[in-house]
């Protein structure tokens, strides 16, 4: 299979980290889940002495997209790293603004070619993004993603892959929530207006379905 690229969009809860782990693993691809980097980025206790990671900490704490610069430089040198290693790959989530996608889009082109740039854009309802949101966990050992719903238990501890730990994200706080979706709403769905126009096929798909099910049409559009 030729080196691809692919960009996976969607609301919060739409399960963009999931389909990730899921064609990561299918399809050999090297995964950077931009959200969950940014997170362990900006909270680990190393950084706190770094300006920048401070005032980066106080917007993602607050349910706002962090600093475009600063993402695209951070996201930017990750593809470049993974390029080099000749490695197909998946973005979860980024670019998330129209700066960052200008940025970074040349970069894809430049490394994977355009006709091999993979968008996807996962669509849910806010009342199924609110409810997803609020069932989430991860787990601080394998970083695997569950949602409460598909667990016997309605409060689970402990994660089904490998029995480590599960914790909240900081951002899936139910008051910050109504200000992740009016960004993304506002800030990252004007980027497929200009993919379009790049000549970049934007792919939606509906969200809801159950995990397996969402997988099988995403991978489907890329094994054509």
């Amino acid at each position: 299979m030729q080196k691809i690229a692919v960009i996976l969009y969607g609301p919060p809860g739409s399960g963009k980290s999931t389909q990730a782990r899921f064609l990561s693993a299918k399809l050999d691809l090297f995964l950077s889940d931009t959200g969950r980097y940014l997170d362990a980025l900006v909270h680990d206790e190393k950084n706190q002495k770094n300006k920048t990671i401070r005032r980066e900490r106080e917007l993602y704490d607050s349910g706002k997209l962090m600093t475009p610069s600063f993402v695209l430089r951070v996201v930017e040198q990750r593809v470049r790293r993974i390029a080099k290693t000749d490695s197909s790959l998946i973005l979860s989530g980024s670019p998330r603004t129209l700066y960052e996608a200008e940025g970074l889009l040349p970069v894809l082109a430049k490394e994977y070619g355009r006709k091999n740039v993979y968008v996807f854009v996962l669509d849910v309802s806010r009342a199924v993004s609110i409810k997803r949101n609020g069932l989430r966990y991860l787990c601080r050992v394998c970083g695997a993603p569950l949602l409460a719903q598909y667990y016997p238990s309605k409060h689970p501890k402990h994660c089904p892959v490998c029995g480590g730990p599960l914790y909240k994200r900081t951002d899936d706080k139910p008051e910050l929530l109504a200000t992740r979706l009016e960004q993304y709403e506002n800030r990252t769905k004007p980027i497929f207006s200009f993919m379009k126009k790049k000549g970049y096929r934007i792919i939606h798909i509906d969200g809801r379905p159950a995990p397996f099910k969402l997988f099988r049409t995403i991978y489907g559009h890329i094994e054509k």
